[in-house]
């Protein structure tokens, strides 16, 4: 594990391998560790960058907010002191709004897009609600609520199935400061719509979606790539596919990496 200092935030991330730069950025509640399993195959061919995005993992938390453009600020900060230019970013959930604000703030330094399970659509306003609600929820019982999001992220049959894992992801997101997991939320909910990206951006594009994701409809979520080269992995399970199609995962970076 290292560290940057970023406007006097201390930001946590590891660095391994050779080649082609591919960063990997957590979701919320998420950190770095879950991409332990990832990193030594990824790792064979590629330099692998994991970051812990503000308040969460070891990364402290900036403010009261943390928009997805501090966020992307954060990894070009990183990526900066490896005097890296050029990457490949891969986001999950939150960490691919991450990857399209970077992917805006920054075109000349990205060389490839994989979003799994994630959206480049904003916040539609009933889930805006439902952010302010999740503020006002984990303010009154932190640990409930961690348990209870972090449960709701798997489909149904993995919910029984997946027992020991989903205890493992509680443990890690009960680490989370409540300031990082408020000031995420209000980034979540202001985010901006980068559907855009998807079809005019000149690098290659992966999205990676759950067929049973309880947070993003896989339908409505497939349409924004309609009539775009952005490549299409669907896998049968639920918002968690790197626990709940890990090997299937493993094998569909590690093509995509080679074609880049």
């Amino acid at each position: 594990m290292k560290s940057i200092l970023f406007k006097n935030t201390r930001i946590s991330y590891t660095d391994s391998g050779k080649g082609t730069a591919i960063v990997l950025l957590h979701g919320f509640l998420e950190n770095q560790k879950m991409w332990e399993a990832f990193v030594p195959e990824i790792s064979k061919k590629n330099r692998v960058i994991t970051i812990d995005l503000l308040g969460h993992g070891t990364t402290e938390s900036l403010g009261y907010v943390h928009s997805m453009e501090d966020n992307a600020d954060v990894v070009h900060a990183v990526l900066s002191e490896l005097r890296i230019r050029k990457a490949v970013l891969l986001g999950h959930s939150m960490g691919g709004y991450v990857a399209l604000a970077f992917a805006e703030l920054y075109p000349d330094n990205i060389k490839g897009l994989v979003l799994l399970n994630s959206t480049s659509r904003a916040d539609s306003e009933e889930r805006k609600i439902n952010r302010d609600r999740a503020i006002v929820a984990v303010k009154q019982n932190y640990a409930s609520f961690i348990r209870m999001a972090i449960g709701n992220l798997f489909s149904e049959e993995n919910r029984t199935k997946l027992i020991d894992e989903i205890e493992q992801v509680k443990t890690e997101a009960l680490k989370t400061p409540l300031q990082g997991i408020v000031a995420s939320l209000e980034g979540m909910k202001i985010r901006m719509d980068r559907e855009v990206l998807l079809h005019l951006t000149p690098y290659p594009k992966l999205l990676i979606l759950g067929e049973k994701d309880p947070v993003l409809n896989f339908e409505e979520t497939k349409e924004q790539i309609e009539e775009t080269e952005v490549q299409l992995v669907p896998f049968p399970d639920g918002h968690m596919s790197h626990i709940e199609n890990r090997e299937a995962l493993t094998k569909t970076l590690v093509t995509f990496l080679k074609k880049i």
